[in-house]
């Protein structure tokens, strides 16, 4: 009894008001429910692909490697693809390297690495069902891994600490460059002699070294090479040892004497020259691709011309030529995940079914469309955000539950995209990195605003896109129809008091009279939107912006002196914006904003949101808030077990506010009239949650949309707790 009556005083001392105190004490005891079950990633399919490994003789058989600790199985050369396995529980480790075992096809090798102080090597003996990793190489970047051709038992590993062997399939390693050596380290490439295991060559962050003895000596070889050039990529011609490529920052090597001399290859840009991988047609080894920061490079005569096969915005990681069938190519790349060639690299369309690689910012549910379809269970319409993938990224639509996605970025030109937001009448609007879009021709302005409108932007097909396009740059095709292309809104339109001097009855007065500000166009990041009532808000980097005309202008900018507002909310005239560390508030539909009032103890705050009955929610690091009287006083759910909350949102079907963070992978659901909750474990990282019809939905930071369990209706027990009413201290 002694604790528990000096519980609130404990409170006062840590810096909580006193009209939290009593609410504390009254949620102490709320019971919570954990609903488990699975979430599946549903795509978008696409993102970042870095690295292709085949199972000897099984040239349909393939592996993936990503950016983000999976590794994907084909089991049809690239059409489809599931995920196999999660080498780290972390995320962010990026599988470059996999090697199958060519005399045991179910071993497979797999070199990670995540930043200059971690990284792993992980070997699986059952085709990826199972993975142990390697203890030498744990928190050691593996950048190179090679297996001898002319003696499967025999492997070659690098990191940033030199070059390892292994005699025994990977069961021990040694170094055999010299430890601690300033030269042979930092190891980016590694290729052996087809019929000597004896003789390696290794590609550092600065010239290429080799060894003909095992690792004892090694030797400089730089003749012909620019100086300090960081190699990429060696391959060792399988028929004629003698002949050599590698490819390094400052363009592509070939040597015909064992890398006595090396002579530069023309023929490829300044700008394309960081090629970071070569591949040697296996039926034609006069056909070499070169996969480059600025698109994939083709020659068929050995090196004495190069063309270019793709559109130069193409990121090549890895190249993959089926030994079988050299029409069929297949590229790794940024943003753009797996493209697929069928002529020898023509032609390239996506081929990512089931790769699911996408940063997701911003996911909308419309769930409007349910009720306009006949069959009553028809699933949502999914809008998802995603960012850092450029001409393949956009906004991306499923009217399937994720089945299925159809790529939006006509008008986008490549911006990210931060924020989704659906108006009262069904247009979906969009902020970027640059600007507010409204998607389709349904939502041009009015025509009192005809001055701001801007016309449709034609569309491109470039790789990525569902049409494939031949070598070159993107050719142009037919633009998408209206109602799929993103019009720009982005007209600043302020009014300014401006004092001119009159004569009245002969006397000097000075009139105020508002004026028309030049009109200046928006391009600043948005973080957040609300366009669900009459007056639109926006929060930007520049500050918060309104508009009483759909978008067709805006007024505002900076708040008190102040930009950068993370997330905003409306309520009627009631309109609440956040920044980190502050919050501000709007009677009139944001004609003016004064400071709120918040809890002391808050250090960064992440997002606000409105309750249909006026309750103001507020997510930050040290946990949830609520407010009933707009911060006159604030509630603090204290056992909600989530800190560093990133996302609210309200789910008005449950009548629930969702919750999650981008440090966990749980999710909450909270009934604002019990206080009670219910959480799941998703198993991934989460950004945003929401629900489309009884389902949950969330965005990840780096798998795309998942889908998740049914929500169960919001509990409603006779005895449920309900809160305390707050009275005024002394009261």
């Amino acid at each position: 009894m002694n604790r528990l009556r000096s519980f609130p005083s404990k409170l006062r001392q840590l810096g909580f008001p006193v009209r939290l105190v009593s609410l504390f004490l009254c949620l102490l005891c709320l019971p919570a429910l954990h609903a488990q079950a699975a979430f599946t990633v549903v795509g978008p399919d696409g993102g970042d692909a870095r690295a292709f490994a085949s199972v000897p003789g099984e040239p349909r058989h393939l592996y993936l490697g990503t950016t983000n600790s999976w590794l994907y199985e084909s089991l049809d050369e690239g059409a489809t693809w599931h995920r196999l396995a999660k080498l780290d529980r972390g995320d962010g480790f990026v599988l470059d390297n996999i090697v199958v075992d060519s005399a045991h096809p179910s071993t497979l090798y797999v070199g990670a690495w995540k930043n200059p102080n971690d990284g792993g090597l992980w070997i699986s003996h059952d085709a990826g069902r199972t993975w142990h990793e390697i203890a030498l190489f744990k928190g050691q970047p593996v950048q190179a891994l090679a297996q001898a051709p002319s003696d499967p038992h025999i492997l070659f590993a690098g990191t940033l600490q030199g070059v390892y062997r292994s005699n025994d399939s990977g069961a021990n390693w040694t170094q055999i460059s010299p430890p601690g050596s300033h030269e042979i380290h930092e190891i980016e490439s590694l290729a052996v002699d087809p019929g000597d295991p004896s003789t390696v060559y290794a590609g550092t962050w600065h010239l290429p070294w080799k060894t003909t003895d095992g690792g004892k000596t090694w030797r400089n070889i730089k003749e012909g090479i620019i100086t300090d050039s960081d190699v990429f990529s060696i391959i060792v011609d399988p028929d004629h040892p003698h002949i050599v490529y590698l490819s390094a920052c400052s363009g592509i090597y070939k040597s015909e004497n064992a890398g006595t001399l090396f002579h530069k290859i023309q023929g490829i840009p300044t700008e394309a020259r960081r090629t970071r991988v070569l591949m040697q047609d296996p039926e034609n080894l006069q056909v070499v691709y070169a996969g480059t920061t600025e698109g994939l490079y083709k020659t068929v005569n050995g090196g004495k011309t190069f063309t270019l096969m793709t559109g130069s915005d193409v990121i090549v990681n890895d190249v993959y030529v089926d030994p079988g069938n050299s029409s069929r190519v297949l590229l790794a790349t940024d943003r753009g995940g797996v493209l697929s060639s069928n002529d020898a690299g023509v032609t390239f369309t996506p081929s990512n079914r089931g790769v699911s690689e996408r940063k997701i910012a911003a996911l909308l549910v419309d769930n409007r469309s349910n009720n306009q379809k006949a069959d009553g269970d028809a699933p949502a319409t999914l809008y998802a955000g995603v960012v850092n993938d450029k001409q393949f990224g956009g906004v991306f639509r499923s009217v399937d539950a994720g089945a299925h996605w159809d790529q939006l970025d006509a008008g986008l030109d490549g911006r990210d995209v931060f924020a989704l937001a659906e108006t009262k009448d069904g247009a979906i609007v969009a902020g970027t990195s640059h600007g507010i879009f409204v998607l389709g021709a349904a939502t041009d302005p009015p025509a009192d605003a005809s001055d701001a409108r801007v016309p449709p932007v034609p569309r491109t097909w470039g790789p990525g896109n569902a049409k494939s396009q031949p070598a070159g740059d993107p050719a142009p095709a037919d633009p998408p129809p209206a109602a799929d292309v993103w019009q720009p809104r982005n007209n600043i339109a302020n009014t300014l008091l401006k004092t001119s001097t009159e004569i009245h009855r002969g006397t000097k007065v000075n009139i105020e009279k508002t004026v028309k500000a030049p009109v200046v166009q928006f391009e600043s990041l948005v973080h957040a939107l609300d366009v669900s009532g009459d007056v639109w808000v926006a929060a930007t980097t520049y500050g918060l912006l309104t508009s009483h005309d759909q978008g067709a202008s805006w007024q505002g900018g900076p708040v008190m002196g102040y930009g950068d507002y993370l997330s905003v909310t409306a309520h009627g005239n009631d309109m609440v914006a956040a920044r980190d560390d502050s919050v501000v508030i709007s009677s009139d539909a944001g004609q003016t904003w004064f400071p709120m009032g918040m809890p002391t103890m808050l250090t960064h705050i992440h997002r606000v949101v409105f309750s249909p009955d006026g309750t103001l929610w507020l997510g930050a690091r040290e946990g949830v808030y609520f407010t009933r009287n707009l911060g006159k006083t604030w509630m603090y759910i204290i056992r909600l077990p989530l800190r560093d909350v990133d996302d609210l949102s309200y789910d008005p079907a449950a009548k629930r506010i969702l919750v999650s963070s981008r440090t966990t992978d749980e999710v909450y659901a909270i009934d604002p009239k019990t206080m009670t909750w219910v959480w799941w474990q998703t198993g991934y990282q989460i950004a945003l949650i929401r629900v489309a019809g009884d389902r949950l939905v969330a965005a990840s930071l780096d798998d795309g949309v998942l889908v998740g369990p049914k929500v169960p209706p919001a509990p409603t027990p006779e005895n449920a707790p309900a809160p305390t009413p707050l009275r005024p201290p002394g009261s």
